[in-house]
């Protein structure tokens, strides 16, 4: 491969660094644009009485004031899902009850940010204000019912609005019972995972305007174009040919823009006035306004024997999806659906209960709850093999999927990510703790996990090509990309296939009036499926260029050759250049220019595995801890493009050491959220990142194109238990609830 697998720059790389303008609001025309700002609730949970706006539409500038009595009634689903989406369609796109402090209560649409701000001061409103449920482990008995009517679902989902459940989940993986009665060793443990922010630096927004045609355009900085024009059809009763959105390029999203946040209140301002308009979320407004990943408490029981053959997990789980339940259902699943194959001979069983409560909306992050689940039962199965006194690595080896046909893992293996990553980091010879001569003490832990690659037979990806008339290659997709370089992977697949430059291939992505069907940036889906689809549709085009190259050169198809400039006949007498061959196939005479297209999608969801190392450093005099070393072996198949793939797991690992020590959003008793700005709310910085190390275990995956695998979520799952079995193994105290701060940290040594 010449491309393939060779380490280059991303294709939008100079104009992102430059300053070029690529953004959303780069491309707001500023003629007439009016400016939207919402209302918000100051409380967790109330039932608006009345409402009056008089005041404010007497401000000049102001164009409307929408109230939950202005906007239509239709129940719906911001989830970045395939339709029929499993979440619950539980939100309005106002209402007359607010549901957690943040929630609208009002569309002010101006002349300018300043008027509208002036014009919302002016709104009077008389609230009843009810008790909020803001402690999610009481939701199911609470007398308080978040939601007064029941919503629609798609599917049985275990909804049940009556004890504030938005999904119940159960899932089975052979006789529980019967492995754990069988063991001789059995330890029952809770865990706790926090409500975590996406943090990207771009905030949500969106950019809605009627273009020449009378079609109502959406710009937004959005994961998923074509899941948000759906949205937007069912919301404004308009017919989804009637809607465009354009994603162009993204400040970062990380599964926050894998629901549709903003976009709804552009789009009916720009219906309702026939005027552009935009909405931009102020960093508070993104802290405490957007959504989360899901706050969990995980009860898990292991049973062994007591050479640590494991014989039964079960796992019960409580997720709280705050105030509405997008990705209620499917978030939760993953607990167990990237948990139960790792360990694919061992009987386990998940019981969730998904919850309502009056608190921030928790919705899609990277890892999508093989986060939370990865931490407990990696956590377990480190506290396990401390009971049993052997090493976490050993019981692992003991225990964990091997590759083959009968455990559905068709390429890698994560045991070989074990063996890589315990000699690059040397665990023999570092294993459990060393204490320095300064007084600090050194631990180290390990975990394993996995994720997928892409939706097995639920997502597809497309993916068109076309020659054009200057013998170059136009590439459409629809996934998006958000900084994860899913626009030059397609790019290098294109070129490797009709052996071209990459300048030759123009990538163009995700506009729905121009890009194939694509169900956005997610589910570790990208390169997998949309990558293949470019490849299959590559394919096809190198066979139309040899069938029309055969009708100009007057020979066989089976007597030529495609050369990448060219086209020639075996034996060298014929031939014809690219571009030649592509003016021609505009001419009169062929009139056919060539444009293939495919689509592709995977009964299977080969998993991508890490095994993670951490080495923690702890000041037992003040509890402060520090990653001095963290190491990702990562299977992801054949990596396209290495650079970026390594990019992928720092990231990752930055944000997983983010869950394990600093990140947690803080309520206050009425629900407000107080960490509602950086200087609140901590996320690692460049100097709380040390070494970073990153290995590939290198696979191939026969269904994947050139042997990819996903590489975008699986990297962020280890960092958490790694870390927290290394703080246990420096300081001999087991934290089981995140994040693990300096404060716990120095009172669990006090304490012991």
């Amino acid at each position: 491969m010449k491309i393939v697998n060779n380490s280059t720059p991303k294709v939008d790389s100079i104009n992102l660094i430059t300053g070029k303008p690529v953004y959303t609001d780069d491309l707001v025309l500023n003629n007439n644009t009016l400016i939207i700002k919402l209302l918000r609730s100051p409380h967790a949970y109330a039932k608006i009485k009345s409402i009056d706006k008089k005041m404010a539409l007497l401000v000049p500038g102001v164009e409307a004031v929408y109230t939950f009595e202005d906007v239509p009634k239709t129940r719906f689903t911001p989830a970045g899902q395939s339709y029929p989406e499993p979440s619950p369609y539980d939100r309005r796109l106002l209402d007359e009850y607010v549901r957690y402090v943040g929630d609208p209560v009002a569309i002010i649409a101006a002349e300018s940010e300043k008027i509208a701000l002036k014009a919302m001061k002016l709104i009077k409103i008389e609230y009843e204000v009810l008790e909020p449920l803001l402690d999610y482990e009481k939701a199911t008995t609470s007398l308080i019912k978040v939601h007064m009517e029941d919503a629609h679902t798609n599917y049985d989902i275990g909804y049940d609005r009556n004890r504030n459940i938005a999904s119940h989940l159960l899932y089975t993986k052979g006789d529980v019972e019967s492995g754990l009665s069988n063991s001789e060793i059995i330890i029952e443990r809770t865990y706790r995972t926090q409500a975590q922010i996406q943090s990207m630096m771009e905030t949500y927004r969106s950019y809605s305007f009627y273009d020449v045609n009378g079609r109502l355009t959406t710009i937004s900085s959005t994961q998923i174009p074509f899941h948000v024009r759906r949205h937007l059809s069912r919301i404004l009763n308009l017919d989804a040919s009637r809607i465009r959105v354009i994603k162009p390029r993204i400040g970062g999203g990380f599964g926050a823009k894998q629901t549709m946040v903003c976009e709804m209140y552009s789009a009916f301002v720009t219906m309702m006035t026939k005027k552009p308009s935009k909405i931009i979320f102020t960093r508070k407004e993104t802290q405490v306004c957007g959504n989360t990943r899901h706050a969990m408490t995980l009860n898990v029981k292991i049973g062994s024997d007591k050479e640590g053959n494991i014989k039964g997990i079960d796992i019960k789980v409580v997720s709280n999806t705050g105030a509405y339940g997008e990705h209620a259902p499917t978030v939760t699943g993953l607990v167990s659906f990237k948990t139960f194959p790792l360990y694919e001979k061992i009987p386990m069983r998940m019981e969730a209960d998904v919850v309502y409560t009056n608190t921030m909306v928790g919705a899609a992050f990277r890892g999508y709850g093989a986060t939370q689940g990865t931490f407990a039962v990696e956590s377990i199965v480190n506290e396990l093999a401390d009971t049993l006194n052997i090493s976490p690595i050993e019981i692992r080896m003991k225990n964990l999927v091997e590759p083959g046909k009968d455990s559905g893992v068709a390429s890698g293996s994560i045991k070989k990510c074990i063996e890589i990553g315990k000699e690059k980091f040397n665990w023999n010879d570092r294993y459990p703790r060393k204490i320095m001569s300064n007084g600090k003490i050194r631990g180290y832990g390990m975990a394993v996990t996995m994720q997928g690659s892409g939706i097995a037979g639920v997502d597809t990806g497309s993916a068109m090509v076309r020659l054009n008339d200057a013998g170059n290659f136009t590439v459409c997709v629809g996934v998006t990309d958000m900084g994860q370089g899913s626009d030059t992977v397609a790019t290098m697949m294109a070129a490797e296939i009709l052996e071209v430059p990459m300048s030759e291939i123009i990538i163009n992505a995700s506009d729905t009036d121009v890009s194939p069907y694509d169900p956005g940036a997610y589910a570790s889906s990208g390169t997998y499926v949309t990558g293949k689809a470019v490849v299959l549709a590559c394919e096809k085009m190198k066979k139309e260029i040899i069938k029309t190259a055969a009708i100009i050169l007057e020979t066989t198809e089976d007597n030529l050759i495609y050369c990448g400039s060219h086209v020639e006949s075996i034996d060298k007498t014929k031939s014809i250049t690219i571009k030649d061959l592509a003016l021609k196939s505009v001419s009169f005479d062929l009139r056919n220019q060539l444009a293939t297209s495919a689509t592709w999608g995977s009964e299977t969801s080969p998993p991508p595995f890490v095994a993670g190392f951490a080495e923690v450093e702890i000041d037992p005099s003040t509890g402060k801890c520090e990653v001095l070393d963290i190491l990702s072996v990562v299977d992801c198949g054949t990596p396209i493009n290495p650079s970026a793939a390594r990019v992928q797991v720092e990231g990752g690992m930055a944000q997983g050491i983010g869950l394990a020590l600093y990140e947690d959003i803080i309520f206050d008793k009425k629900g407000r959220v107080i960490t509602d700005s950086f200087m609140q709310y901590k996320i690692p910085c460049r100097k709380d990142i040390h070494k970073m190390e990153v290995e590939f275990s290198r696979s191939y995956e026969e269904t994947g194109p050139f042997g990819a695998k996903s590489i975008g979520e699986v990297v962020i799952n280890t960092p958490s238990p790694a870390i927290a079995a290394a703080i246990k193994n420096a300081i001999g105290v087991n934290f089981r609830e995140l994040p693990i701060t300096s404060e716990d940290i120095l009172i669990g040594i006090l304490n012991k």
